[in-house]
């Protein structure tokens, strides 16, 4: 069974992340733009893109692309914490996106448990 990704309440959410992720990156310092900043681009970018990517194959490859998908989601919350540590962003802001973030994951978990 195909998906139409778009559609698909996980991949919303996903793309919800990766714009907040964006909109916090432009009051990072311009010394991390090739570290921390990428990272956390790359990553949060991932999210809902192996969920499209995957939208398009059978339940069973799907289920491999969502995996990665939770990876990136995970790696996220990981740069999050070292952003907050580095005082790039406030605890208010990293409550917000982590709390995004475990939505997304559980969400995701009983997405998953549905294809098998």
């Amino acid at each position: 069974m195909r998906h139409n990704y778009k559609n698909l309440k996980i991949w919303q959410i996903g793309i919800q992340i990766a714009n907040d992720v964006s909109d916090i990156l432009s009051t990072f310092p311009k010394h991390e733009r090739f570290d921390l900043s990428s990272q956390l681009s790359r990553c949060s970018v991932s999210i809902p893109s192996n969920i499209a990517e995957g939208s398009s194959r059978t339940d069973k490859s799907f289920s491999h692309f969502i995996d990665i998908s939770l990876g990136s989601s995970f790696e996220l919350i990981t740069q999050l914490i070292v952003a907050k540590h580095r005082k790039y962003i406030n605890e208010q802001i990293f409550n917000q996106l982590e709390t995004k973030v475990e939505e997304f994951q559980r969400m995701t978990m009983g997405f998953q448990n549905g294809l098998k």
